[in-house]
């Protein structure tokens, strides 16, 4: 499918009611206000110079807002939009309006041809409060506006804090109202021809569909959205963030989640192998002296304790190492590998120096964020956890280690690590195995956590469990009345009193872990349930217009709260469709 078909297979797929029109590298987010003929534009940034507290930005208002097309009387100018991935066109009774990026920081709108046309909106550039004895106003960003037309008509009237603004240009064949927004005050902006910032933005975007391997047709529309998302979710390096690195969701999760950047790794290695391995050396940059890796990092910093629901270190479970041998395996190179070894190797060291009060060789959770199943029922007896699906990353992780280090010609070092993971599952069985009920359970002060969950199947992941073991895991696993119903796999069993179908961990289907179990079997032999687990999932996502965190597994459906166009679904679903398309082709 060449990149003119991809473009136009997205046409009035993005519903920028409810999803940002924005572009690879930009923090600008362009929304349509539902149901009405304005457009709104938020920053994707967290500014905790304004307000400290990590999660202000969710509420934060948008920096610019009431942004109206309109005519030479100022009147507004009912639209109708259509979409594509690199530009928006607005149809309006005057002619049609365009919207694409100039740049990362600059919106060019291309007006109607010899229309005295304009745009009107409010922007916000201080933030402002009261406090107890008075208040503060803070400088948020820079806002500058022009127009390469023949301007008639500009206003900046001071209003709510901020200032309504009108620009009127008699426009000619070719013109552009562009509005750049910058964090320096020293900011300068040429409005050049919308034509030709309109071919550079499809240029941009041909080229990113030009590298995308092709995939049977039944997965083309997802999969064409999935890698819209993967580009439009990245943005470029600034204060913390070293590289050119992806975020979850430009509007619910701002900043580099450290298990998100390795799962994204998995849809770049398809296009752009140096962009994979920018998503590692994004987490690396921001190691700590003792090891740690960061739970998240954002431009202004790194979050590495959080105080809620207790306060704590937090990270995020350990698979950096597993998703860098995945990209090296279709990409080989040592350089790389010599890079992110050694870190690597601390990064595990942390977890066994750090995390095991009762010094058994099980790692735990001292924090329920850091295990990334922020509300699951296990943390709901108390911290920390020994859980087996952590010491099941560490397994992985080891072994992965011990690939990179023989592929480095250390080959001893390549079998102790072969040894110590081996040594881990040994551990996993006699502390966390109960051969009735044929389940790891996960421990908290030594006692069991009455909660089954796919984690307490996790060891399967290390492909080395005895096979009256896996037998009994399988059994779990393929339960329809615990996982292996319509929508798979729960992240709770559905017989469990803790299970609610459509509360983030604690029942709700995700897309990595269901990824992580497809692997799981693939490596014990399972592979017709592992292609059937794939067909589930891959299908599950394709349900829907657009792809989000988590689907209830009662419905399918996505539940209110799940963040919308998410990182790691588009990338499971893109490497899924792609190992499902590469079977059908050799079956």
């Amino acid at each position: 499918m060449t990149s003119s078909v991809h473009l136009n297979v997205l046409r009035n797929r993005l519903d920028i009611a409810r999803v940002p029109f924005s572009d690879r590298g930009s923090r600008l987010l362009v929304f349509q206000e539902p149901g009405q003929s304005r457009l709104l534009v938020k920053l994707a940034e967290r500014l905790t110079q304004l307000q400290p507290d990590i999660e202000a930005y969710l509420g934060r208002p948008p920096f610019i807002r009431d942004l109206c097309l309109v005519d030479e009387n100022g009147t507004s100018l009912p639209f109708e939009v259509v979409t594509y991935p690199h530009a928006l066109y607005f149809q309006t009774q005057r002619g049609e309006f365009g919207l694409v990026f100039q740049d990362e920081r600059a919106l060019a709108f291309g007006l109607p041809p010899n229309e005295t046309v304009g745009l009107r909106f409010h922007v916000s550039p201080q933030f402002w409060e009261q406090t107890e004895g008075g208040g503060v106003f803070k400088a948020v960003r820079n806002l500058i506006y022009t127009s390469n037309g023949t301007c008639v008509g500009n206003r900046i009237l001071p209003k709510q804090g901020g200032y309504d603004v009108e620009i009127i240009v008699q426009a000619d064949s070719d013109s552009t109202i562009v509005l750049a927004v910058h964090e320096s005050s020293d900011l300068t902006v040429e409005a050049r021809s919308f034509s030709a910032s309109c071919a550079e933005a499809e240029a941009r975007w041909h080229d990113w569909f030009d590298r995308v391997p092709p995939v049977d047709e039944q997965y083309r529309p997802t999969y064409t959205y999935a890698w819209w998302i993967m580009a439009n979710n990245l943005i470029s390096p600034q204060g913390k963030v070293a590289y050119e690195a992806m975020i979850p969701s430009k509007v619910n999760y701002v900043g580099l989640w450290l298990w998100d950047s390795a799962m994204h790794t998995l849809a770049y290695r398809h296009v752009d192998t140096e962009l994979a391995r920018d998503q590692i050396r994004a987490m690396l940059a921001c190691q700590l002296p003792d090891g740690m890796l960061p739970d998240a990092v954002y431009d202004e910093g790194v979050i590495s304790t959080i105080d809620h629901p207790i306060y704590a270190e937090v990270t995020k479970p350990p698979i950096l190492a597993w998703a860098a041998l995945k990209l090296h395996e279709m990409d080989p190179d040592l350089d790389f590998l010599q890079e992110i070894y050694v870190p690597l190797v601390r990064w595990n060291a942390w977890w066994f120096s750090m995390n095991d009060d009762d010094v058994d060789g099980l790692a735990q959770y001292n924090h329920p964020y850091s295990s990334g199943l922020d509300d699951s029922p296990l943390w709901d007896y108390g911290m920390p956890v020994e859980s087996p699906d952590l010491n099941t990353y560490l397994c992985v992780q080891m072994g992965s280690l011990a690939v990179m280090a023989e592929a480095l010609g250390m080959d001893a070092e390549g079998a102790m690590w072969r040894r110590r993971a081996a040594a881990l599952v040994r551990r996993m069985i006699e502390g966390f195995w109960d051969e009735e009920a044929g389940l790891f359970w996960a421990l908290h002060d030594e006692k069991v956590i009455p909660v089954v969950t796919p984690f307490n199947l996790y060891p399967l992941w290390t492909g080395q469990l005895p096979d009256r073991i896996r037998e009994r895991i399988l059994n779990h696993l393929t339960a329809p009345d615990e996982f292996w119903g319509e929508y798979a796999l729960p992240t709770v069993a559905c017989s469990d009193p803790h299970y609610d179908p459509e509360k983030m961990w604690r029942g709700p289907v995700w897309a990595n872990i269901n990824y992580f179990f497809i692997e799981a079997l693939h490596q014990v032999g399972e592979h017709e349930l592992a292609c059937e687990l794939c067909a589930k999932t891959l299908d599950l996502i394709s349900n829907h217009a657009s792809i989000y965190e988590y689907y209830s597994s009662q419905t399918g459906e996505p539940p209110e709260a799940a963040a919308n166009i998410f990182g790691w679904t588009a990338a499971v679903f893109i490497d899924l469709a792609i190992q499902a398309s590469q079977r059908e082709q050799v079956g």
